[in-house]
């Protein structure tokens, strides 16, 4: 009956799917489900903006790039993630309301135009430290880079918005509130492509506001900055009027770009502006900026101005003024000259260079935090010695790779921070430290390929297609980047390559310049064998004039560049290929001939950028293609799949769908109806091949999702994010199977595949055990086997019910019953409560059989099973169920467990473990007689001291001579005891039994047996036969005194009607 019940459920809530094609999987199933960050903190990513609460100066507040906000309250010690579930983690703006330092703003959008930045959704305000935060508007600027609130009024700040470089808008400029962000003015613009590049306060005036704005744009293929909508304004009334000033206040002619600008807290009269224009210049005013004078027009005023111009003063001496930039070089003569504050290359001790964000103590001028492109230092001593914050995680990767070794490793590039190997999980205690990852080659970072032969070996990338042989090991590194045949031929490299390994053949490369290089020999040489595969357009060509009034032809604009080669693993002769100007091309005979196929995607605006492609594993003519065109301000969100080589495709994702263009995708190696989407705004996840997508939140931030992979033999999701790191969603079986037959949720329970178990030894960690707090550790997967397991709580309830324990007859609810077999042989029983709300679980087995029972001078029966001793490696099979020790109410199909050996340890044998297992048993055995020996002593002992207190009680007569014996059988009783557990020492202190109990030896034996792999030796044989020893001997006293003194005493007293012992078993 409860079949036919079952089936007609799954009926009506499945059968119809065959039209509808999915079910909408409730997102709360999977709470338990959460992804871990692994790192690294050691290599950090880019600050962007700092701030201090000042009478507690001890709670930092820091902005990263694409990393959301961090805080720590103390100095630097731990630092928590406080803007996690926003609609971006672009921060370019932070500002701590010093009056009521509870409140905070962020700015979102990063203020530094690089062609990696990213864009934000508005300003937030938290009223509440960070812990929560309410957004304000302003959404349309999509960068800010200023904000100020008014010393003496909370509800007056002011929003510099830089806005996007990549194209046109109207909202940029300063933005004022007056009713603390419910509406905002637009007090200060100039045009559609120019917004503010530095906003100050003067510290004596909060009327009087300084303002660079800063006409720029960007474009795939190009940056300019300078034009008619830069220049430097001044209110006196807080916004209500604006004064331009220009050559005639002694500023330079001409179009202006980039301005820094800082106002000297002791004079306030001392304004500097670090000026690009077409001689690019440190300027000065004495009077408030009312007139302006040249200062210093030498390099050593700084470069780049499009990535950094910013300048700070130190707040007791208005002469000594640092210039942030590539370094950090101070003045003390008011900026005539500098020199260099702190080193980063040649040295032992060198700070990241490239840096955003400055902060000094307003009384303290020897308390400065950085902001650089490699995380955040703190120095308390003007800039002599520096301590990086190696902990925080805000790494920006841009690709992700893993190799196939015991534990795996993954491996990634990330911007400005080099390229990385480290583990996905290490069999070493604690967790995943900085120390275990490895730079296996500097430069902005990109993909990582490790060598399928040897993960010694493999291949890295920097920017413009530098690409290197690297030996992770040695670190012989050597360049393999290709070359053309013809030297009038100048190859074009994008800033991030394209680069890709036959999945059949290891020792094939392929790498993109306009052309598909392929090398047969590891990359030692190449050959050409494609034509051009861009638009070659000769206008997207000129980086070497990018830059504007600063030329900046770093290879960050390359363009008309092959972004993706993905061969397929199907067939070797098929080759997809996506550049950065809208093409996709396809060859299905090694570069033979070549398919154009773009104008078969319907929707995909001309231009596009191809960021991947996937050949599917399942069919040669299937794969998945992510683009998008948010470097032409369109936010759209395009991802394809064609089934038939590209004649068609199919769009599985729009704006609807998902929360902000797509970066990364991939397929389930097993089932194409499981597909993870990386996005800017997060990582989503479709159990329907793309028809329904949601947003995965559980334990995971909102951040850009640059690169995705499963690894096939562990079957984890890695998850590569441009501002947070690494993650890895352990084990997505259950997401697999879910989404391979949905009718899983209709049952009571259901155990899922597990994954392979692993005996590994484990060390402790590199340094010192004891790291206490400040030291960064990434996640580390937790030892045993995590069997996850799924319980539909509306259906257990129709099946559960109170019932009676008949070893108790007390009233019990069900449990679940984890059961693990080694053939037809019960080998471990787990048991725990039922869970109160549906979802998927884990249940963690540490791959030990059933132990014995602790050997204790009162036993206590025990509700759970105890652990006992490893089991040999080998195949078992794991069965879950509901109900009691006297009914299985349901039951879940066995899974198979693989248990494997540690691959490190040589020489262990499946005979020399079952061996040791044998001996335990035995051990058990033994340890089950002892307690059923002292639970009779306990019982007696009671039975005693109730005669004890009966006796006394009968005040009539005299029982003293009884009460004696009664107290000398107590100590024999008690002596027995001893012999099996040891003497009870009342001393304080540390004592010590000078000879050992039968528990000792039971335990010595025990810790003897379980570290050895390879079975017992003559060690634990002789152990084993001291132990069994002197068992016999303590069985041998505890017979002779009951056998003897303890039977006469019973029949002395047998005529009591009161039963005060139990009888011997």
């Amino acid at each position: 009956m409860r079949f036919t019940f079952l089936f007609a459920l799954f009926a009506s809530l499945f059968f119809p799917l065959q039209q509808a094609k999915a079910q909408t999987v409730d997102p709360e199933v999977f709470k338990e489900i959460k992804p871990r960050e692994i790192g690294p903190g050691g290599m950090s990513g880019r600050v962007t903006a700092i701030d201090v609460v000042l009478n507690q100066p001890d709670v930092i507040y820091a902005g990263t790039a694409s990393g959301g906000v961090w805080k720590t309250t103390g100095g630097g010690q731990t630092w928590i993630p406080i803007f996690e579930d926003q609609a971006t983690a672009s921060i370019g703006a932070l500002t701590v309301d010093q009056s009521n330092p509870s409140i905070v703003w962020v700015g979102t959008g990063e203020g530094n135009p690089r062609n990696s930045l990213n864009g934000g959704k508005g300003v937030y305000k938290s009223l509440d430290g960070g812990r929560s935060w309410q957004l304000m508007g302003l959404e349309a600027t999509r960068n800010i880079h200023r904000i100020i609130v008014d010393p003496n009024d909370s509800n007056t700040v002011y929003v510099g918005a830089i806005g996007s470089p990549w194209g046109a808008h109207a909202e940029r400029g300063v933005f004022k509130t007056i009713d603390g962000g419910k509406t905002w003015t637009h007090i200060l613009k100039t045009n559609e492509h120019s917004g503010v590049a530095d906003m100050v306060m003067d510290p004596t005036n909060p009327n009087k506001i300084i303002v660079a704005m800063w006409e720029h744009y960007r474009e795939p293929w190009f940056f300019k900055s300078g034009g008619a909508g830069s220049g430097l304004y001044i209110t006196h009334d807080g916004g209500e009027h604006w004064k331009q000033i220009t050559e005639k206040e002694g500023l330079p002619k001409g179009d202006l770009g980039r301005i820094g600008l800082a106002i000297a807290p002791s004079n306030p009269d001392r304004i500097y502006a670090l000026v690009e224009a077409k001689k690019n210049g440190l300027y000065a005013s004495d009077d408030g900026g009312v007139t302006w004078a040249l200062v210093n027009d030498k390099n050593d005023i700084g470069n780049r101005p499009f990535y950094y111009s910013d300048i700070f003063v130190d707040p007791q001496n208005q002469y000594k003024v640092y210039s942030v930039f590539t370094y950090v070089n101070v003045s003390i003569d008011g900026g005539k000259s500098f020199e260099e504050l702190m080193p980063a290359y040649g040295v032992d001790n060198g700070v990241h260079p490239d840096h955003h964000a400055w902060w000094i103590h307003p009384t303290n001028g020897k308390f400065m935090l950085d902001g650089n492109d490699g995380g955040l230092n703190l120095t308390r001593d003007g800039g002599k010695t520096w301590r990086f914050m190696g902990n925080i995680p805000v790494g920006q990767f841009y690709h992700v790779a893993a190799d196939m070794d015991t534990p795996y490793n993954v491996y990634g590039g990330m911007q400005d921070n080099g390229s990385w190997r480290g583990p996905a999980y290490v069999w070493k205690r604690q967790g995943i430290r900085n120390s275990y990852w490895q730079e296996i080659s500097f430069g902005d970072g990109f993909d990582v390929v490790p060598d399928p032969e040897d993960s010694r070996f493999g291949w890295s990338m920097s920017q413009e297609g530098y690409v290197s042989r690297y030996d992770y090991l040695t670190g012989n590194n050597y360049l393999v980047r290709p070359t053309h045949p013809d030297a009038n031929v100048r190859l074009r490299f994008n800033w991030n390559s394209a680069i890709n390994i036959d999945p059949v053949n290891p020792k094939t490369l392929f790498f993109g310049s306009q052309f598909v290089h392929k090398s047969t020999d590891k990359g030692l040489t190449w050959n050409i064998i494609s034509p051009d595969l861009t638009t070659n357009n000769p206008e997207k060509q000129k980086q070497d004039e990018s830059g504007g009034l600063t030329m900046d032809a770093t290879g960050a604009e390359n363009h008309t560049t092959i972004l993706v080669i993905e061969p397929s693993p199907l067939n070797p002769a098929i080759l997809w290929v996506g550049t950065d100007d809208g093409r996709v091309h396809l060859t299905q005979n090694q570069g033979g001939s070549w398919q154009s196929l773009e104008n078969n995607i319907k929707g995909l605006p001309k231009g596009s950028w191809i960021t991947q492609i996937k050949a599917s594993n399942k069919k040669p003519g299937t794969a998945l293609l992510v683009a998008n065109d948010y470097r032409r301000l369109n936010d759209g969100v395009y991802v394809y799949k064609t089934q038939d080589y590209g004649k068609s495709w199919q769009r599985l994702v729009d704006n609807k769908d998902v929360g902000s263009f797509a970066l990364s995708i991939v397929e389930d190696p097993v089932t194409d109806q499981l597909l993870f989407l990386g996005t800017d705004d997060g990582l989503y996840y479709s159990l329907d091949a793309g028809t329904q997508w949601t947003k995965w939140k559980h334990g995971f931030p909102t951040v850009p999702v640059s690169d995705l992979l499963i690894h096939h033999r562990e079957h984890d999701l890695v998850i590569a994010t441009f501002g947070r790191s690494l993650w890895i969603m352990d084990d997505i079986r259950p997401l697999r199977a879910l989404a391979q037959d949905q009718s899983t949720i209709a049952k009571p329970l259901h155990l899922f595949e597990p994954p392979q178990g692993y005996q590994a030894a484990y060390q402790q960690p590199t340094g010192s055990r004891f790291g206490a707090d400040a030291l960064f550790q990434g996640q580390n997967r937790p030892s045993g086997v995590a069997l996850s397991y799924w319980v539909n709580n509306e259906e257990v309830k129709k099946i559960s019910k109170h019932t009676t324990d008949s070893t108790n007859g007390k009233k019990t609810k069900d449990s679940l019953f984890l059961k693990i077999y080694q053939g037809d042989k019960l080998v471990r029983t787990l048991q725990k409560e039922i869970p109160e709300e549906h979802g998927i679980y884990h249940w963690r087995w540490y791959m030990d059989a059933k132990g014995g029972p602790w050997i204790r001078r009162n036993p206590r029966e025990s509700k759970q099973e105890s652990g006992g001793g490893y089991l040999s490696p080998g195949i078992y099979e794991a069965e879950l169920s509901m109900g009691n020790n006297d009914e299985t109410k349901y039951q879940c199909t066995r899974q198979k467990i693989t248990i494997n050996p540690d691959p490190r340890i040589k020489g262990i044998s499946t005979q020399g473990a079952e061996k040791a297992m044998a001996m335990m048993d035995k051990a058990q055995s033994l340890s089950e007689e002892i307690n059923g020996i002292l639970s009779k002593i306990k019982s007696d002992k009671e039975g005693l001291e109730r005669l004890k207190k009966d006796l006394k009680l009968q005040e009539d007569e005299d029982h003293q001579a009884l009460l004696n014996e009664i107290k000398e059988l107590d100590k024999a009783l008690t002596e027995l005891q001893d012999l099996y557990v040891g003497k009870q020492d009342e001393r304080q202190g540390i004592t010590a039994e000078a000879a050992p109990s039968v528990a000792d030896r039971i335990r010595q034996h025990y810790s003897y047996l379980r570290s050895r792999p390879d079975g017992p030796t003559q060690t634990e044989i002789q152990l084993w036969q001291h132990t069994q020893e002197a068992a016999a001997e303590a069985q041998q006293k505890v017979n002779e005194f009951y056998n003897t003194t303890w039977k006469a005493f019973t029949q002395k007293i047998s005529e009591v009607t009161i039963p005060y012992f139990k009888p011997a078993q």
